[in-house]
């Protein structure tokens, strides 16, 4: 079962997530991304000072301007693409 980490304020993404069967946690902290398959952020605050640190080896799908099932189909793109 693929896990999926997902920002605390894009709850109509988790929801949507669980009803289609993945294990979604919420982002709280960086640390949260380690060992998901793949990861949904709100793009608002993504690499303000201009450091990215690699914390997870999954996807990250940026949800801005996204329907929740826009950003469904994303992660299942990404999730298909790397079995």
């Amino acid at each position: 079962m693929p896990r999926i980490g997902v920002e605390q304020s894009l709850t109509d993404v988790q929801q949507e997530l669980q009803q289609r069967g993945y294990d979604v946690i919420q982002l709280k902290q960086e640390q949260d991304a380690q060992g998901c398959d793949c990861c949904v952020i709100t793009g608002q605050d993504q690499n303000v000072m201009g450091i990215q640190n690699t914390v997870t080896a999954g996807s990250v799908i940026t949800a801005h301007g996204k329907t929740a099932e826009e950003i469904c189909q994303s992660v299942e793109e990404k999730i298909n693409a790397g079995q």
